[in-house]
C-alpha cells in the first residue's frame, strides 16, 4: 500500500502500515497472558504469597500498565510496545505539512506533542478500556450459559433490594446488549483499518478518532529528545549518582523495560530453538557416551543380587564351550531368590542372559521383542506363557515344589516384580 500511494504523489514516510500497527497490537495483548502464566507458575510454589494477587491480577496489571504507559507517554510520546517498535503518538492535524517536517522537525515535534490531558485521554484508551473489555468478556462467559437454564436464572428476585436491581439490570445487559456493541465495536475496527490501509483516514482505531490521536513513526529530532533525557540539564548543580536514588531510580526502571522486553523475546526463541531441535539431544548424547553407569539396584531382591548378575564361566573357552547353553534344570537356590511379600516364599525367577538379544527365559533369540514393565525384553510367546502361570520351565519346576516356592505368575520371569495388568502389561517393541 505504501507503494501505491508513492504512485499517487503523495507518500508519508512517517506513516506507518497496518501491519506494523497490528504487529504492535499482537505484542501488547501478549503481555497480559504471559504474565498471568508466570504469576500462575510461581503462586504454585509459594500460594500463601501470591495467591491473592493472583485472583487480583486484572487490577493489577492494570494499575503496573497505568504507571508504565504514563511514564513512556511522558517520555518517548508513545506505548510500551509502540516504543519497541519505533512509533509515538502525537495529536492529529487537519492536513499534512511536510515542509515544515522537513525543515524544523524538533518545532513540529513540540507542537504536536501530547499535553497532560492527551495523556490521560490515551491512557483512558490504552489502560482502562481494555481492562473494561476483560471484565466484560468475563461476565459474558459466565452469564450467557445461564440464559439456557430457563428464567429461574435471569428473573428479577421478589422484593429486591436496589443492589440486587443494579446486579439483575448489569446481568441483563450482558446478556441481551453487550454482544451487539461487541460486534459493533470489531466491525467500526475493521472499517477503519480499511480506510487506513487504502490511505483514506489517519487514524486506524476509532477510539484514537476520538481522543484526536494518531500514531506516527519515530524520527530524528524524536530519538534526539530520548537521548537527551540521560542528560543533566544546563544550569541545574549535578545531584546524587547513586543508583537508589529515588528521583532517579524510578525512571531508570522505567526505561529499562525497552532493553528487558527484546531481551526476553530473544530468549524465549532461543529457548524454543533449543528444546525443538535434535542440538540438545547430540549435545548431551555426546556427553553421556564417555559415562559408564552402573546397572539399575532392584529391590525385593536379595543383598547378594545373584539373580541379577550375569552367568560366571567357571573355566576356559573350551570348559565354558562344553556347558550347554540350554540348561535350565538347575535349581535356583532359595537364599538368592526374592520373597513374596504375602506368602513369604520364594519366587520361580530366571538370572538375565549374558547378550541381551537372548531372551532370559528360553535363552534363544529374542523373536517377537516384548518388554515388561521392569524393563527387561524377551520373546512374546514366553513372557507371556510365564505370567499366565504355563511355561514348561515353570511346570517342570513346581511339579515336586507346591507350597514351597511361588511359580512367578503374574510376576516379572527375572526381578519377581508383579506385573500390572497382567499380560496386558506387557508391549511391543517394533524394531
Amino acid at each position: 500500500m505504501e507503494f501505491v500511494t508513492a504512485l499517487r504523489g503523495n507518500f508519508d514516510d512517517q506513516k506507518p502500515s497496518l501491519f506494523e500497527l497490528l504487529s504492535e497490537q499482537q505484542l501488547n495483548s501478549l503481555l497480559p497472558p504471559t504474565l498471568r502464566y508466570l504469576l500462575t507458575v510461581a503462586t504454585q510454589r509459594y500460594p500463601r504469597y501470591l495467591l491473592r494477587a493472583l485472583n487480583s491480577f486484572d487490577e493489577l496489571y492494570a494499575l503496573a500498565m497505568l504507571l508504565v504507559e504514563r511514564h513512556y507517554l511522558r517520555t518517548r510520546g508513545g506505548s510500551f510496545t509502540e516504543h519497541f517498535y519505533g512509533l509515538k503518538r502525537e495529536k492529529s492535524l487537519q492536513a499534512e505539512i511536510p515542509r515544515a517536517v522537513a525543515t524544523a522537525p524538533s518545532i513540529v515535534r513540540e507542537t504536536l506533542k501530547l499535553g497532560e490531558k492527551d495523556i490521560w485521554k490515551n491512557l483512558a484508551v490504552m489502560v482502562a478500556v481494555p481492562y473494561l473489555k476483560r471484565k466484560l468478556d468475563e461476565s459474558h462467559e459466565i452469564e450467557a450459559p445461564r440464559a439456557l437454564l430457563g428464567t429461574s436464572y435471569t428473573r428479577m428476585p421478589p422484593n429486591p433490594t436496589i443492589k440486587q436491581r443494579i446486579i439483575h439490570y448489569y446481568k441483563w445487559f450482558i446478556r441481551n446488549i453487550y454482544p451487539s456493541v461487541h460486534a459493533a465495536y470489531y466491525f467500526s475496527i475493521i472499517a477503519f483499518n480499511l480506510a487506513y490501509l487504502f490511505d483514506n483516514s489517519m487514524f486506524h482505531n476509532p477510539l484514537l478518532w476520538l481522543i484526536g490521536t494518531r500514531i506516527r513513526r519515530m524520527n530524528a529530532a524524536d530519538f534526539q529528545a530520548i537521548e537527551a533525557l540521560g542528560k543533566p540539564k544546563a544550569g541545574n548543580p549535578p545531584g546524587s549518582t547513586s543508583i537508589f536514588n529515588p528521583r532517579t531510580m524510578g525512571p531508570k526502571l522505567l526505561g529499562s523495560l525497552s532493553v528487558l522486553l527484546p531481551t526476553s523475546i530473544f530468549a524465549l526463541k532461543f529457548l524454543e530453538w533449543w528444546y525443538a531441535s535434535d542440538f540438545a539431544k547430540q549435545l548431551s548424547r555426546k556427553a553421556s557416551e564417555s559415562l559408564e553407569l552402573p546397572p539399575p539396584i532392584v529391590s525385593g531382591l536379595s543383598a547378594s543380587g545373584a539373580n541379577l548378575q550375569p552367568r560366571q564361566s567357571n573355566g576356559d573357552e573350551n570348559t565354558q564351550g562344553s556347558d550347554d547353553r540350554h540348561n535350565v534344570d538347575k535349581p535356583p537356590l532359595a537364599e538368592n531368590a526374592p520373597i513374596a511379600t504375602p506368602s513369604l516364599l520364594p519366587i520361580l525367577t530366571v538370572p538375565p542372559p549374558e547378550d541381551s538379544e537372548l531372551c532370559p527365559i528360553c535363552e534363544d533369540e529374542i523373536t517377537t521383542a516384548t518388554a515388561c514393565q521392569t524393563g527387561f525384553v524377551y520373546c512374546y510367546a514366553c513372557i507371556h506363557r510365564w505370567l499366565e502361570g504355563m511355561h514348561p520351565r515353570q511346570e517342570s519346576f513346581m511339579a515336586d515344589k507346591v507350597g514351597q516356592w511361588e511359580s512367578g505368575l503374574g510376576r516379572c520371569a527375572v526381578t519377581g516384580r508383579r506385573v500390572l495388568g497382567g499380560t496386558e502389561g506387557l508391549r511391543r517393541i517394533m524394531v
